[in-house]
């Protein structure tokens, strides 16, 4: 598979924090990668690197093989490197197909009062296949705030997914999420990634999820990635089940 993102020596300090230590890491296409470690060990650090919003001390970031270190956020969101937060970033105030339709109009470079009838008929209709497509279609006319959480995490990355990313990094999908409805969001968010192709990258603290949807994953600590690899490998190894995750 090609590699699809890369980073080179990325570093980044916070005063005397060292949030991002010398990471170098290969994402190939199409892979499902789950980035693990304590609270303050790197992760989100590293999503923020990735998508613009920090900047690095040092290092490079690589998006087939295109140096794109240092643009802004919009610009590498155009480019195909997309995000979802540990909390959704959606409008309260707008239905759930208007949150969607937001979102492919963000794609379109318009707003939505600059369409034509055509133009929307056709966002609607895509809008509702998305959201038939995550299992939110008889959600559509009802306010966002009448979603249960689970419902809010598949609205966020839906939202993400209009906007056709290349590669998807999402922060703790399952955060919020009751423990019974957990396994169904995932379900429905590696189904619908793993049919469009999208390269997923994903935080996550729920060891049960993780090991279950991560075809690989990165192990973060104090800024560095101290292990990469197969799930079952990494988690039956006693050092950094201890040390790193803090089992027993």
């Amino acid at each position: 598979m090609d590699v699809v993102l890369e980073t080179r020596g990325l570093t980044r300090t916070f005063g005397r924090v060292v949030a991002a230590d010398d990471v170098n890491v290969q994402i190939r296409s199409g892979e499902r990668v789950g980035l693990v470690g304590p609270n303050g060990a790197g992760k989100t650090t590293f999503l923020n690197l990735i998508t613009g919003y920090v900047r690095p001390n040092r290092g490079r970031i690589l998006y087939r093989g295109t140096d794109i270190t240092g643009l802004p956020p919009r610009a590498i969101t155009r480019m195909g490197i997309v995000r979802s937060f540990q909390i959704p970033q959606l409008y309260p105030g707008l239905t759930v197909l208007e949150n969607l339709l937001l979102a492919i109009a963000a794609r379109s470079g318009r707003g939505l009062d600059f369409w034509g009838p055509l133009g929307r008929e056709h966002a609607v209709a895509e809008a509702m296949e998305l959201l038939g497509a995550f299992q939110l279609a008889d959600y559509a006319r009802r306010p966002v705030g009448e979603l249960p959480e689970g419902g809010r995490k598949l609205l966020d990355v839906a939202m993400a997914l209009a906007l056709r990313p290349t590669v998807l990094l999402m922060d703790e999908p399952t955060s919020g999420v009751s423990t019974q409805d957990k396994f169904g969001v995932m379900e429905v968010l590696m189904e619908v990634l793993g049919r469009a192709g999208v390269t997923t990258l994903f935080v996550e603290h729920d060891m049960e999820v993780v090991y279950r949807y991560a075809e690989r994953v990165l192990v973060f600590y104090n800024g560095r990635v101290v292990a990469d690899g197969d799930p079952q490998a990494l988690f039956a190894d006693a050092q950094i089940r201890r040390a790193v995750l803090g089992w027993e």
